[in-house]
């Protein structure tokens, strides 16, 4: 994990990849909570012997919404900011499921500063641009603009 000294370094980051995650395991179990967690038990997910049979993607897949909920963790894999004394998830811009993420692989984040703008006293509106790699596939599983408020 990268360690930014402050708020202003962080900005003069803005237009540079600053790092990449550690690679995440995507596991039958992890999908199974995930559907259990948002009741979504859609057969393409955790039906693994139809999927196998009758899934476009060759077996099961997890959901875009799970590969989405990782932004967090992969991205506190990358860096941090010292001073921070809090981090708001704020939301996303835009979000774009690319390629299917197959039970089995491994994913990770790549992340870009796309922005940073003063939101008042001691707070601190970040823009990410977040590309989630699928090890060995040419395509990304999502690309998202992660929006983080930072107080000091």
């Amino acid at each position: 994990m990268r360690t930014i000294e402050n708020i202003d370094a962080l900005s003069e980051l803005v237009g540079q990849e600053i790092g990449t995650s550690s690679w995440m395991d995507i596991d039958q179990e992890r999908v199974n909570l995930f559907a259990d967690a948002t009741d979504d038990h859609q057969w393409i997910h955790v039906d693994i012997e139809r999927a196998n049979k009758e899934s476009p993607f060759g077996g099961p897949v997890a959901h875009g919404f799970l590969t989405l909920s990782l932004l967090p963790p992969l991205k506190a894999d990358i860096y941090k900011v010292e001073g921070v004394t809090t981090q708001v998830n704020y939301g996303l811009n835009k979000v774009r499921f690319i390629a299917p993420v197959l039970v089995g692989s491994r994913v990770r984040a790549r992340i870009t500063i796309k922005s940073v703008e003063p939101r008042g006293e001691g707070r601190y509106m970040v823009c990410n641009d977040i590309t989630i790699d699928i090890e060995n596939n040419d395509k990304p599983a999502c690309k998202a603009e992660g929006l983080t408020l930072l107080i000091l």
